[in-house]
Parts: C-alpha cells; sequence; structure tokens
C-alpha cells in the first residue's frame, strides 16, 4: 500500500468518531435551551420543559458554599471519589431515608447525577450486555448504555397500567445477554411510584435472575397522596451487593445548578467507577460538594415547602390537561411532571397543520403558542408529551390555558 492510497484511507475517515456521533441530544435540556433563546429575545413563551424547580437554593447552603469558598483548602484538588466528610454524610443519609447501610466507600460524588449515571453502565457493561429499561425513561439512560456499549432493551407500560411495568413484561424481555435491570421510581418522565409490594417483588425477580439492579432514587423525597418511597435495595435484601443506587441534591434542594450526585455501590464497583473519574474529571469542584454537605445533612423543611406547592401544581395540571378532549393524563404520584397521551389529537389540524407524531405536535405547540412542551420521542414511543410542573404558579396557569385554547377545536 503506498503513501496515496495511505491518505485516502485517512481521508475518507469520518470527522467525529461513530461512537460519539451515534448519541442523540438531550431532547429535554433541547427544549430548554429553545424556550430561553426565545425568551431572551423577548417571547412569551413558558416552558414546561426541564425538570428544575423554580425555588432558589435553600439560604443555609448557599452561605456553606460562600465559607467553603473563603478557605484556601478548597481551592486545591482533593480525593478523585469525593471528600471524606460528604461521603459520610451521603451514607448517613441513605440509612435515614431508604434504610440501606452502606460505608462510606461505597460512595462516589459525581459532577451531577448524569455522570452517575454513566459510570455505573460504563463499570457495569461489557459490549453486547444488555439492559431492560422500564419505558417511558429518562432520555438519558439509553444514551449512557450505549455509550458504555450496552444494549438498552425498551420494556413500555403505557397509560392504562399506569406507566408501571409487570414482572409479566420484564421476563418476557429477559435474554442471556441481560446483565441489568434498570429500575427508577418516582419515575422521571411519568411521575409513576411503585409501591412497595411491587418494589420488593421487581427486586427479588432481578435477584433471582442473578441481575444487577441500578436504581435511581433521585425523586425520592417528592411523592404525594400518601404514596410512600420505597428503595428496592431495601425491600429486596436478596439482591445483596448487586444494587447501585443514584441520587444528587439536584431535585431536592434545588441545586441543578451545583452538579452534585453520587453513586452508592458494592466496594469492588465503585472503585472501578472512582478510576474512571479520576481521569475523566478529577474531583467534583469542592464549594458544591460543601454546599451538597450542608443539604444531606441538614433538615428536609425546605423540600416539605416545595412539596406543598408541587402538590398544587400537579393536581392543577392534570385536572386542566384531562379538560382537552383527546387528552388522557394519569395522575402521577412522583416527582414533578405530568406525562399526557396525546396519540387521539394526532392526525386533527390545529392552525392549518396536522401533526402525526408527538415530536411534530410538541414544535407546532411551540411555534403557534409559544408553550415549551417534551415530545414522547424523548423518552421512547411517540404519543406522549412531557410537562413539568416544578414552575410558578403563574406561569404553570398561563400555559395550560394556551394549551386548552390551541387544542380545544381542531381548525
Amino acid at each position: 500500500m503506498n503513501a496515496t492510497t495511505d491518505d485516502s484511507i485517512r481521508a475518507a475517515l469520518p470527522r467525529i468518531s461513530r461512537r460519539i456521533d451515534s448519541i442523540a441530544e438531550s431532547a429535554t435540556l433541547a427544549v430548554d435551551a429553545k424556550a430561553k433563546a426565545l425568551k431572551a429575545a423577548g417571547r412569551p413563551v413558558i416552558g414546561f420543559g426541564a425538570g428544575e424547580p423554580d425555588f432558589p437554593t435553600p439560604d443555609y447552603i448557599v452561605e456553606a458554599a460562600i465559607a467553603a469558598a473563603r478557605q484556601p483548602k478548597f481551592h486545591r484538588y482533593s480525593p478523585a471519589g469525593g471528600l471524606p466528610d460528604l461521603k459520610q454524610a451521603i451514607a448517613e443519609k441513605t440509612l435515614r431515608d431508604s434504610g440501606y447501610t452502606v460505608d462510606p466507600a461505597q460512595v462516589l460524588v459525581t459532577n451531577g447525577g448524569k455522570q452517575a449515571v454513566y459510570e455505573s453502565f460504563a463499570a457495569l457493561l461489557d459490549p453486547g450486555d444488555e439492559v431492560l429499561v422500564p419505558t417511558p425513561f429518562w432520555t438519558t439512560y439509553p444514551e449512557a448504555i450505549r455509550l458504555a456499549g450496552g444494549v438498552p432493551v425498551e420494556v413500555f407500560a403505557g397509560p392504562e397500567q399506569g406507566y408501571l411495568v409487570t414482572l409479566d413484561q420484564l421476563e418476557a424481555a429477559l435474554t442471556p445477554r441481560t446483565k441489568v435491570l434498570l429500575f427508577v421510581s418516582p419515575s422521571n418522565p411519568t411521575g409513576a411510584v411503585y409501591g412497595a409490594d411491587a418494589v420488593r417483588a421487581i427486586g427479588e425477580w432481578a435477584a433471582a435472575r442473578g441481575l444487577w439492579v441500578v436504581t435511581d432514587e433521585i425523586y425520592e423525597h417528592l411523592t404525594y397522596d400518601g404514596v410512600p418511597f420505597t428503595s428496592i435495595a431495601t425491600a429486596a435484601p436478596s439482591l445483596g451487593d448487586k444494587v447501585v443506587i443514584l441520587n444528587g441534591v439536584a431535585k431536592t434542594y434545588a441545586m441543578t445548578g451545583w452538579r452534585v450526585g453520587w453513586m452508592i455501590g458494592p466496594k469492588d464497583l465503585v472503585k472501578a467507577a472512582t478510576n474512571l473519574q479520576s481521569h475523566a474529571t478529577s474531583n467534583v469542584s469542592n464549594v458544591p460538594q460543601m454546599a451538597a454537605l450542608a443539604a444531606v445533612s441538614g433538615p428536609l423543611t425546605a423540600v416539605d415547602e416545595m412539596k406543598v406547592a408541587f402538590d398544587r401544581r400537579r393536581r392543577a395540571m392534570v385536572t386542566a390537561l384531562n379538560e382537552i378532549d383527546g387528552v388522557e393524563c394519569p395522575t402521577p404520584h412522583g416527582a414533578f411532571y405530568a406525562y399526557a397521551d396525546v396519540r387521539a389529537l394526532l392526525g386533527r389540524t390545529f392552525g392549518g397543520v396536522t401533526p402525526t407524531t408527538s415530536a411534530e405536535l410538541a414544535t407546532l405547540i411551540l411555534e403557534k403558542v409559544e408553550v415549551a412542551v417534551v415530545p414522547g420521542e424523548a423518552f421512547g414511543p411517540s404519543g406522549y408529551l412531557r410537562l413539568s410542573y416544578a414552575l410558578g404558579d403563574e406561569d404553570l396557569a398561563v400555559g395550560v390555558g394556551r394549551l386548552q385554547e390551541f387544542l380545544a377545536s381542531p381548525r
């Protein structure tokens, strides 16, 4: 092979790696960015896209960060796996909230919950390993699985079953390549919450099949109507050391921008993930870590106050959406999302346009009435819209009112 041939081969190589080029962008962040750009341009856009509390971070957490920023020791590198005091506090918080006993050595502090998601799958999966993903799913899960070399296997549960997958569905999706079950309750995007009996049964099923369970508990404190949160790690002790808990401060303490999450798992897995993080990002910024320490060590008063507002907005949104002909929205019992079934709207004409997918419908709604929602394609099958009610009461009322008026009568 001569130099000319070599040059031709190199010239034909793709500029972007196939691994990275195949990743879909975060639909929720894309919708939020578009809404914010329109707002910045002076448009009266109402954004139901991002799962971001409209409340400020509680003052005592902010003050802890200010105090930390003044200490020179926090101007330096710290352990890649997290500040020891924060890891200890996370272990104590996990025992308090989940009833699950862990050693600080089982905790890895990450740059937000997303890094914990990716590093968990990266440490667990080899190419071709399958992960059962209850669907609708949060948009990042399948992309993180694919990036780690795994294969997401969607297990869809629709509104007729409250967006909750069954054991029969999981069993039907099982193959010899299945290694991990992803379990999320309360759920993003649906707000569905599994009852204690269902959590235990699913955990015991996974243990009997020899599966790992990766469970995202970031919405653990956001449940309503007396529906309790149940940790699968506690409900199914037969899982032993094959369970990984993902969590963070973003949702509970209105700290989305602080970027502190964590993963909890067996020591060998956490050590492997910590090694990965040491090369990818090193330590999480020390000042946000100290803010997170104040958050997880402090009272839950702030989240209890936020829940009152979320609950009020939840009920208002679900009621208003269900008043629209062609929309079915089960009442969510957790998180701060409503997941509306809009399949009956597809094929109707609105504003002279006939959307045939929920993606087209979401685009039409943004263009015609300046309301930003996330289409079901971001979370699984088409035919659904996710709306976050973690925004102000007035904005919520105005935004849902626009939807009611626009979708009330096809034209």
